[in-house]
């Protein structure tokens, strides 16, 4: 399968291809900001991408707005506990606009899922079941778990090589073993100077139903406040039950959805955010 290119435009990172059909700023650097709308606009011309989608900081939202971007999510406190974040699109193509789910599914699994919150799990793993942070030794092992698990991924997963560039770009892999064999992973993408983490679980479909997902996302938060991390968020399938009520029962609050957003288990789907403080009280999205 393709996979989308990460590059640079000025100093800010920018994901784009055919894969996910759009151009994704990751990371923006605050001296690129008059100039990466343009940018962006040029690149997204230049391939007939259908969504532009930017995550960024409260001191640049009202830019992109005056450029035509929607509110799709609100994360506050994201970068470094103090300046909230944004997670802002802007659609060339109309129609991508409209979301693939039906919305009485998207509407039920947020229901569902905000009505399980308070239903805490227990996050300690069943005998048998050992966690355990990860490192590229278990780059295969983890790919492997990615292909049974996705059919396709907004990023190359699937790819042991890229799984070890991304541990030594610092992000942090956890993983629970079952006779020696990774039955379950749980990744946390650190952003160490916005002192905030992307989180995402998985089990294998022979091991789901053991309560793994909630005993790792826990293992990890310990982990990531250990390291300074603030807030945690997470980005999960809006029409998929499981991960929404993972994510509700361990404290998240629902900051929005991303519409037709990432190619992931074989087409694009729509994407909901997910957000905790790691340390203390975070005040509940206004977006």
């Amino acid at each position: 399968m393709t996979r989308d290119t990460l590059t640079r435009l000025g100093s800010s990172y920018v994901q784009h291809g055919s894969l996910n059909d759009r151009v994704y700023l990751m990371d923006l650097a605050p001296q690129d900001t008059d100039m990466i709308i343009p940018a962006m606009e040029r690149m997204a011309q230049k391939y007939h991408y259908s969504k532009l989608f930017a995550r960024v900081p409260d001191s640049a939202k009202d830019q992109f707005c005056a450029a035509g971007y929607q509110i799709e999510a609100h994360i506050p406190d994201m970068y470094g506990g103090r300046e909230d974040g944004w997670f802002l699109a802007r659609y060339p193509e109309p129609s991508r606009a409209d979301p693939d789910e039906p919305r009485t599914l998207t509407e039920d699994v947020l229901k569902t899922a905000k009505a399980r919150s308070n239903t805490r799990k227990n996050t300690c793993p069943a005998p048998g079941f050992v966690i355990e942070e990860s490192d590229t030794d278990d780059a295969d092992a983890l790919a492997d778990l990615y292909t049974d698990v996705f059919e396709s991924y907004p990023f190359p997963v699937h790819d042991p090589a890229f799984l070890r560039e991304t541990m030594d770009d610092g992000d942090r892999y956890f993983v629970v073993r079952k006779d020696d064999r990774v039955v379950a992973v749980s990744s946390a993408e650190v952003d160490a100077s916005g002192k905030n983490a992307e989180m995402s679980v998985a089990t294998h479909p022979d091991y789901q139903g053991n309560g793994l997902c909630p005993a790792l996302l826990s293992a990890m938060e310990k982990a990531m406040r250990r390291s300074g991390i603030l807030t945690a968020y997470a980005i999960a399938r809006a029409a998929f039950y499981p991960v929404n009520i993972t994510f509700a029962r361990a404290g998240y609050r629902f900051g929005g959805t991303l519409i037709n957003d990432s190619q992931i288990c074989g087409g694009l789907e729509s994407m909901n955010v997910w957000y905790k403080s790691l340390n203390g009280e975070i005040t509940p999205s206004r977006g």
